[in-house]
């Protein structure tokens, strides 16, 4: 059985020394991951950052991005575990520590997880890796058996040469650790893969099935209090003044600590510092955002859509011009609400300060940032800033930012020698979230004689989060923005540009990022400019593709599969969006009924080229997740302001799909020898629009706002 591994706890002169003894080369000097059995064996070598083999031959493969449940604690040992040529089930997974070697090439050498990055990025660095090792293992046996290094065979676990001559990857990794790093090793035709690309069972499963997964909320230290906090119940307030008199006073409560964001109570356990921070009286300054609300933050960034500076995104002819003479012009606007991330884990972190150093442990999109920022905020050494990975019970870019994390640092610090596990409540979790920010869209399109726009003017305005998490200056522009901003349907002219407004609220990158809120309302409007010109949607969209083969093709097969061309069941109508996103063509045709006056969806089909796939497995359960995820936004989900306090708590009122709501999903998987593209976001991106379409085939009304609620078909 493939075995979970995680950091084990360190003295500060175990701390040092094994960051002395791995450090130059590869390693950098981080503190590596060791499982119990190789610990037990005595030697963990490490020919590589990515490989760890111990003397009794358990082989430990790294996972430098973070499992939230899309699959890469799979799926890149996967890569690693290919060129070396072992059974993926037989090897042992840890999470990376922070380190530059397992920086994202994708996201500016950052030990980030997000963008839908993990495999596009880690394709060919690990199975570089894999071949490296590999290849020092063969050195390491020819050398000792002073023979031809080609006549040697490195397969599951074992190097063999002729007259019987046999040793385990164990039993060499020591000597090839020494031997200098081949930078040109021989790696495998994809036609020799024996793993990538086939269905692999998820090496998480059996932890995550027997409860011996360790997420951040399950972890327990000796000697452990738990920690809460009152927060300011509006975005921007600060504490006037508390009295902690009660709290202090009551059953189990260590210490009372103010920190910047608000009042936290440390108790010996979680129900006692929730009981006790119900007896806190804090007098709040609610600050600027006092008075902020959802209809005052739309009002404000539709007119900025023509009072802001635009920050120009493409221009092609002179769009403006063409569509200010036609004869028939098609206008729209389109609004995305905000929504919060809502993962089931809420936020929760882990840690214990010691002297001059931390231990942090819990779930974490972005490590390296998390060290990094721990150590300034406590003026520490980086290296005295110990960092433990575990698995995210969900993230979806919530948990790329951490101030979780200083604030349990923050109160660890305050709370010295004793393990603080920080526990936010769901409440806590939905209403001081980094939001999705909310968009709306001014789109014009002049349509030709023949029905096909020769012009479209395009602009947005919203909210930089990137501007917020890296300190974006204003006038630049916002790749984060654009997202599949710009259609890949033939169009002679082009206008489109960006207004970043900030409405009050922190916003933060949610699944899809802005992917969400430009497909929504360039696929939503090339419905409308169908619908104008009097053609099937999906003729319609082929029509301009010429261009485009791939998503021609994939636009094709999603029709065909759907049954486009053929009568839907009574009382069920159909609707198509397409999208290249993330180096992945996706089309998607979802089939809904009306039932109460809002949509029911009923049928999702989906058709994805994303290049070379790793675990077909894998990319089946990220577009069906994705669908579902995106479908709660869609149908439901929306947070809202008033008086600068977000209205919904729980989910009682942030309201997310359940199992037996859940639509049929048919996906089609196109073969392809393309470079991987990303899976666990496209399809989040996408069901907005066709559901929106599919609701205009049903009641011919178009509704060009979300969530797609009774109220918003009665207003349409």
């Amino acid at each position: 059985m493939t075995k979970t591994t995680h950091m084990p706890r360190t003295s500060r002169r175990g701390f040092l020394q094994t960051s002395a003894a791995f450090s130059g080369g590869l390693m950098l000097g981080v503190v590596l991951p060791a499982a119990g059995p190789a610990r037990a064996a005595g030697t963990l070598h490490t020919p590589s950052a990515w490989v760890h083999i111990a003397d009794d031959n358990t082989i430990t493969l790294i996972s430098a991005r973070a499992e939230m449940g899309q699959g890469v604690y799979t799926s890149m040992p996967m890569l690693i575990a290919e060129e070396l040529n072992i059974d993926i089930q037989k090897v042992q997974v840890a999470f990376a520590p922070p380190g530059k070697v397992y920086g994202n090439a994708l996201i500016f050498g950052l030990q980030l997880t997000g963008g839908s990055t993990s495999v596009r990025e880690g394709y060919d660095k690990l199975r570089l890796a894999g071949a490296q090792v590999r290849e020092m293992l063969v050195a390491a046996a020819a050398a000792q058996w002073k023979v031809d290094a080609a006549t040697l065979k490195a397969e599951n676990g074992v190097v063999t040469g002729a007259g019987g001559k046999r040793a385990t990857y164990g039993q060499l990794a020591e000597a090839a650790a020494k031997l200098p790093v081949p930078e040109k090793p021989a790696m495998k035709d994809p036609s020799q893969f024996r793993i990538v690309g086939k269905p692999t069972t998820r090496l998480d499963t059996p932890a995550k099935v027997n409860g011996t997964a360790r997420f951040g909320i399950d972890v327990k230290l000796p000697g452990m209090v738990y920690a809460t906090i009152a927060m300011p119940p509006v975005q921007g307030g600060k504490v006037k003044g508390f009295d902690a008199t009660k709290a202090k006073a009551a059953p189990g409560v260590v210490a009372v600590v103010q920190i910047p964001d608000g009042i936290a109570v440390v108790a010996d356990t979680y129900w006692h510092a929730v009981k006790a921070r119900d007896l806190l009286q804090v007098d709040w300054d609610d600050g600027a955002n006092a008075n902020l609300s959802t209809a005052a933050m739309f009002a404000g960034t539709q007119a900025a859509l023509a009072t802001g500076k635009p920050i120009p995104h493409k221009k092609v002819g002179d769009a403006d011009a063409v569509v200010a003479a036609a004869a028939k012009v098609v206008r729209a606007e389109y609004r995305t609400q905000h929504l919060a991330h809502a993962p089931m884990e809420p936020m929760n972190y882990t840690a214990h300060f010691e002297g001059d150093r931390i231990r942090l442990v819990g779930p974490t999109q972005w490590p390296d940032a998390v060290q990094g920022a721990v150590a300034k905020m406590l003026n520490l050494k980086v290296e005295n800033v110990a960092v433990e990975s575990t698995f995210l019970g969900g993230g979806f870019g919530r948990r790329i930012d951490f101030d979780y994390v200083l604030q349990a640092a923050q109160i660890a610090k305050a709370v010295p020698n004793k393990p603080v596990k920080l526990v936010w409540s769901r409440e806590d979790d939905m209403q001081h979230d980094f939001y999705r920010p909310l968009g709306v869209h001014q789109i014009a399109a002049a349509l030709g004689a023949d029905g096909k726009p020769t012009a479209l003017t395009w602009r947005v305005a919203s909210q930089s989060v990137t501007a917020r998490a890296f300190g974006l200056p204003p006038e630049a522009p916002d790749g984060l923005m654009t997202e599949a901003a710009t259609p890949l349907y033939a169009i002679p002219a082009i206008r489109q540009d960006v207004v970043k407004h900030d409405v009050g609220i922190r916003v933060g990158y949610w699944r899809a990022v802005s992917h969400n809120m430009n497909a929504f309302a360039n696929e939503s409007f090339i419905d409308e400019c169908a619908a104008a010109a009097g053609k099937d949607p999906v003729a319609y969209r082929l029509s301009m593709l010429d261009a485009q083969p791939r998503m021609a093709n994939v636009l094709k097969q999603a029709a065909a599969t759907a049954g486009w061309n053929t009568p839907a069941p009574a009382g069920r109508f159909r609707g198509v969006s397409m999208m290249e996103g993330y180096d992945t063509y996706m089309a998607q045709v979802a089939e809904i009924s009306i039932k109460d006056g809002a949509p029911v969806v009923h049928k999702v089909t989906v058709v994805a080229d994303l290049g070379a796939m790793v675990n077909p497995d894998t990319v089946q359960a990220q577009i069906q997740s994705s669908v579902i995820f995106g479908l709660s936004g869609v149908l439901w989900s929306e947070i809202t302001v008033d008086k600068g306090r977000v209205q919904q708590f729980n989910f009682d009122r942030f309201r997310v799909m359940r199992n037996n709501e859940a639509p049929q999903i048919d996906i089609v998987l196109v073969p392809s020898k393309d470079k991987p593209g990303g899976i666990g976001e496209p399809a989040t991106a996408l069901i907005g629009p066709a559901v929106a379409n599919a609701v205009f085939a049903a009641t011919g009304k178009r509704v060009r706002r979300m969530p797609l609620t009774a109220e918003a078909l009665a207003q349409a």
